[in-house]
Order: C-alpha cells, then sequence, then structure tokens
C-alpha cells in the first residue's frame, strides 16, 4: 500500500514535519506567574513520545495583562526563556518540532479558568490575592454583562502592544521554538480589532476591513522581522464569526492573501469567538466541521492550511488531506484522550513500521510483544 498521506512529511520554510499530525495549543491553566511548570513538561512531552510531529504550546501571553486567567501561560519575561527552552529540548530530542502560539487576551482579561465559565474576577477574588485588572480592545465594550468595560487603546498604545508581541517572538526564539503562530481568532485582541461587532473606531484602526486589518497586518511584520525566515510562521483565523456571519469567510481569504503577502507561512482555520461559540445553526458541531474554511482558504490563497474541529477517526484525517482539504491535520481534546494516537492512526491505516513512531524505549518492547503473539499462533 501506498504510504499514507497522514505519514508523509511535510516541508515548510527551512523545516520538515515527519507527519501531518498536529497538536494544537491546549490551555491548561497551570502556569506560574506565567512560566511553565513540571505539568507542562508531562503533558507536552507525552506527545512527542506519541509520535506527533509538530506539538504547539498553549495560547501564550505577551503581556502580563494579555492573560485571561492567573493560571495562562506568558512568555513576556526573560525568566520564562530558560523555563520553556527546558521543554523545547525535550520535544526536538523526540523527534517532534516545538511550536508555541502567543496571544493577548484583550477585553476577555481577569477572569477564572473554564470550569468557573470564565467568571470575571471580583473584590472577592482580590482578597484572595487575585485582584481583576481592566481589559484592553479595540473600542470600550465589555465582552459580557457582568464583565468590565476595556480600556480602548490609543495609537500610540497600539504600538507599544505591537512591540509587546515583537518582543514575545523574540523570546520564542530565544527559548527555542521552532514555530511561531500569532493567535487571530477566538475573540481575543486581534479578532477584537478585525470584527465590526467590537471595533467601533474612527481612525486609521477601524472602520472598513481594511482599516480593521491593519493593526493584524502591523502585528504580523513586526513578528516577521525577528522571526527568522528559515522557520514557519502562522496565523490562526476565526474563518466566520458573528451574529449572522458577520465576518465572512470572504473576509479571512482577504485577510489571508495580506498575512501571506508579509511572510506567514500557513494558517489554521477555526471559527467564532466574538460572541461566544459561533452559534451552532450557523456551524453546526460535527465530524470535521471547520475543514471546509481551511479548503476554501487553501484553494484560493494557496497558502499551507491546518485543519481542525472534531477530527478523531484516522480514515477522516487521511481522507481530508487526501481530498486536498488541507495539508495539516491538528486535534486537542483527542490527544487528552489518547496521547499516542498517531501509532494508533498508523496501525488502522496500514503503516507497517507503526510502532516506529515511538521512543525505541517503547517500541523495542511492543515488537518483542508483536513477535511472540506470532509464534505462539
Amino acid at each position: 500500500m501506498p504510504q499514507p498521506l497522514l505519514f508523509t512529511p511535510l516541508a515548510m520554510a527551512g523545516l520538515t514535519a515527519r507527519n501531518r499530525i498536529v497538536v494544537s495549543p491546549m490551555c491548561q491553566y497551570s502556569s506560574l506567574e506565567g512560566g511553565p511548570t513540571d505539568w507542562h513538561l508531562v503533558h507536552l512531552g507525552k506527545f512527542a513520545l506519541g509520535g506527533a510531529a509538530i506539538i504547539f504550546c498553549e495560547e501564550t501571553a505577551v503581556e502580563i495583562r494579555a492573560r485571561k486567567t492567573y493560571g495562562c501561560a506568558g512568555i513576556y519575561s526573560d525568566a520564562h526563556v530558560p523555563q520553556y527552552r527546558r521543554i523545547t529540548e525535550f520535544l526536538i530530542q523526540h523527534n517532534s518540532i516545538p511550536a508555541i502560539q502567543i496571544g493577548h487576551s484583550g477585553r476577555k482579561a481577569a477572569c477564572g479558568p473554564p470550569w468557573t465559565n470564565f467568571k470575571p474576577l471580583t473584590e472577592e477574588d482580590a482578597q484572595k490575592g487575585q485582584p481583576p485588572w481592566q481589559g484592553i480592545s479595540s473600542s470600550p465594550i465589555a465582552p459580557r454583562d457582568d464583565a468590565g468595560v476595556p480600556h480602548e487603546l490609543s495609537v500610540d498604545e497600539i504600538k507599544q502592544v505591537i512591540e509587546s508581541w515583537k518582543e514575545a517572538a523574540q523570546r520564542s526564539l530565544d527559548a527555542g521554538f521552532q514555530m511561531l503562530e500569532i493567535h487571530g481568532a477566538h475573540g481575543y485582541l486581534i479578532h477584537q480589532f478585525l470584527s465590526p461587532l467590537v471595533n467601533l473606531r474612527k481612525d486609521g484602526y477601524g472602520g472598513d476591513l481594511k482599516g480593521r486589518m491593519r493593526f493584524a497586518l502591523e502585528l504580523t511584520e513586526a513578528v516577521r522581522s525577528v522571526w527568522p525566515r528559515h522557520l514557519p510562521l502562522w496565523f490562526r483565523v476565526s474563518a466566520v464569526d458573528g451574529d449572522g456571519g458577520i465576518w465572512s469567510l470572504e473576509d479571512t481569504v482577504s485577510l489571508v492573501r495580506e498575512l501571506k503577502s508579509r511572510g506567514v507561512d500557513a494558517v489554521s482555520c477555526s471559527s467564532g469567538g466574538i460572541n461566544g461559540p459561533l452559534n451552532y445553526a450557523i456551524v453546526p458541531r460535527q465530524a470535521g466541521f471547520q475543514v471546509p474554511y481551511a479548503q476554501r482558504v487553501k484553494q484560493d490563497t494557496g497558502i499551507t492550511t491546518c485543519a481542525v474541529g472534531l477530527i478523531t477517526e484516522p480514515e477522516h484525517a487521511e481522507s481530508i488531506l487526501q481530498q486536498g482539504q488541507a495539508d495539516l491535520i491538528a486535534m486537542a481534546r483527542e490527544f487528552m484522550y489518547n496521547p499516542n494516537w498517531p501509532v494508533h492512526a498508523a496501525r488502522h491505516l496500514g503503516v507497517d513500521a507503526y510502532l516506529d513512531l515511538l521512543p525505541t524505549e517503547y517500541a523495542w518492547w511492543l515488537k518483542r510483544r508483536e513477535k511472540i503473539r506470532e509464534i505462539s499462533k
């Protein structure tokens, strides 16, 4: 049988991923003062042992105020660099590409973790040592009725925030990451500038699509200025979003064309975020529900795309690649359930040497078990 596309290497910029399987960023809300802990080393390390080619750290804040919660990850301090390098070196040692997604929560700041329904912090939390802080945004519009109104950034402040992204990208490089993704989706700060539901500005960073894209594009230029050309730069988009789909797929294609011209190598296509998860009537939650976005962006712009969204079965992942709908397949919660998913998928798709995805310390014993079973038949 021919080698499944899912297990065919893919070259991007100056790197080659050993297969097309991506571990999506998964917020753990377990960082200490923004820095990773042993939890993150084990959490991410097991995916490398399981055979995934590209492993993203969780969405990582570019400023201390960019965090959603006190447990969110950050790379806004030089002290974080050696903490992350411990993880990146382990991932590289086990043939995976260490990747980081950097972002800014904007108006979604100062809340509790998801198991509190992201409840905004209050004076009661302040008495427990976690005082709330004011978020920032394109316009002074609160994300929900019980949340505070964010500070509207001035033009000078926008420049300062862009500089924080540039500094975070440089720290990411120093920390040993080989791939970087700018988080422009899910209702966070970049998305707040893109969306006409939140961006009501009257200056050059608001108004029409060109104005609302300006922040994202200037920020991307700043990141690309320090992120080497031989290392891939990704961008995550919410391909459609807003009440009635007010941010359209056509808008996304326009944005991606501009991003590509500024040195973005790949786009991860998600959806929703400004007013919470996108209405189920617009985007029904079913296996591969966001794949059409990756397909459209890939076809219309020629950029490398990553498909994500309830893709859990090996045959489904392979079909997406075979049909040319995307170039890579990303998963998150499925990896929580089965960190060895690549091995499982390779076996299902008929890859003879599927156990070679594992390190020798695992593979030797499992191969031996197979031989014993064969002899026993």
